[in-house]
C-alpha cells in the first residue's frame, strides 16, 4: 500500500509533549524532511494528516513534493473546550466560535475539517472510553457547518452511537471507531463514510507493559470482528496507521499486516478502494 490515510507529523510515537516541544515555535523543518524521506524510502505517495495548532502538519505538506509525496492536512483539529482534543487542536465553546474556526481554516488553506467528537479508549478497561460523544445535535451541526464551508470532515469518533450518528450526518470519515456495533456499522455503509480503523494503536501496545493486557487484547479482537464485518458488507475501508501515536512510529507498517488478519484474501482490493476514495474527497 502506497497510502497512510491517517497520522500526525508533530507526534513521534514515544513521548507526546516532548515531540510537540520540538516543533514550538516553529516546526522542525529537519525533523519533518527526514520523516517524509522515511515514507519515501517505503514507497508512500499520499500522506493524511490528522492536524496540530503548531504547523508541523503545513510545513509538510509545503515539503511533501520534493518527496513524490501528496500531503493533506486540516491544519489544527478542531475540539470543544472541556473535551479530548486540547492538547493537540484549537478549541471553541460555541458553534459559533466553531463556524468561525471553520472560515478561518478556510482563509489559511486547510485540505479539510477534522473534528474531534469523542473520547479515547481506556486501554486497562475494555470497553470503556475516557468520556462520550458528543450529542447527536452538536455532530449535526458541526459537520454541516463545515460542509457548507465546502470541506470535507474527517472525526475521531469512538463509540456506536456517536458514529453512527456522524453516519447519518454525512461524515466524510470516521477514524478509529472503537465499540461500534450493527447499528453503526449499517449507518456508516449506508452513508458511503470511510472508515479508517487504526489497529496499530491497539495492536503495538500489546507486550509493552503499559497496560493491562487483557483488556488490549480483547479491544484489538473486537476492532478486527467489526473490521472484518464491515468489510464483508462493503464498507469503505482505508489504512490509517495513526502514527506518531504512542508505539506508532512513523513508517510502521503493522496496519498493514492488522488489517490483512481481519479481512482476508481481498484486503488488497477493498483497501485500495477506500484510499481512492480517502484521495477523491480529501
Amino acid at each position: 500500500m502506497n497510502a497512510d490515510c491517517h497520522m500526525h507529523m508533530i507526534l513521534d510515537g514515544i513521548d507526546w509533549k516532548r515531540a510537540i516541544a520540538r516543533h514550538n515555535p516553529v516546526p522542525n523543518e529537519m525533523w519533518i524532511r527526514s520523516t517524509l524521506k522515511t515514507y519515501q524510502d517505503l514507497g508512500f505517495t499520499y500522506l493524511r494528516d490528522g492536524g496540530d495548532r503548531w504547523g508541523a502538519g503545513a510545513k509538510a505538506r509545503e515539503l511533501a513534493g520534493q518527496y513524490g509525496i501528496t500531503y493533506r492536512t486540516p491544519l489544527a483539529p478542531l475540539c470543544k473546550a472541556g473535551h479530548y482534543g486540547a492538547f493537540i487542536g484549537e478549541k471553541y465553546e460555541t458553534l459559533g466560535e466553531y463556524a468561525a474556526l471553520v472560515q478561518r481554516h478556510r482563509q489559511n488553506g486547510a485540505d479539510f475539517i477534522k473534528i474531534m467528537i469523542s473520547g479515547l479508549m481506556d486501554f486497562d478497561r475494555w470497553g470503556v472510553l475516557t468520556e462520550p460523544g458528543l450529542p447527536a445535535p452538536e455532530i449535526k451541526e458541526l459537520i454541516h457547518i463545515a460542509h457548507e464551508e465546502g470541506f470535507s470532515v474527517m472525526a475521531h469518533c469512538n463509540g456506536a452511537r456517536t458514529a453512527e450518528a456522524a453516519a447519518r450526518f454525512g461524515v466524510d470519515s470516521v477514524e478509529h471507531g472503537a465499540y461500534l456495533d450493527s447499528d453503526a456499522l449499517h449507518a456508516m455503509k449506508e452513508s458511503g463514510c470511510v472508515w479508517c480503523p487504526t489497529l496499530s494503536t491497539i495492536g503495538n501496545l500489546r507486550n509493552t507493559g503499559r497496560f493491562d493486557e487483557g483488556a488490549v487484547r480483547a479491544i484489538l479482537e473486537t476492532a478486527m470482528e467489526n473490521v472484518a464485518a464491515f468489510a464483508a458488507m462493503g464498507g469503505i475501508i482505508a489504512p490509517g496507521t495513526d502514527a506518531g501515536a504512542w508505539a506508532v512510529p512513523h513508517g510502521s507498517l503493522t496496519e498493514f499486516s492488522l488489517l490483512r488478519q481481519a479481512i482476508g484474501a481481498d484486503t488488497d482490493a477493498i483497501l485500495e478502494r477506500g484510499i481512492q476514495v480517502v484521495k477523491s474527497r480529501f
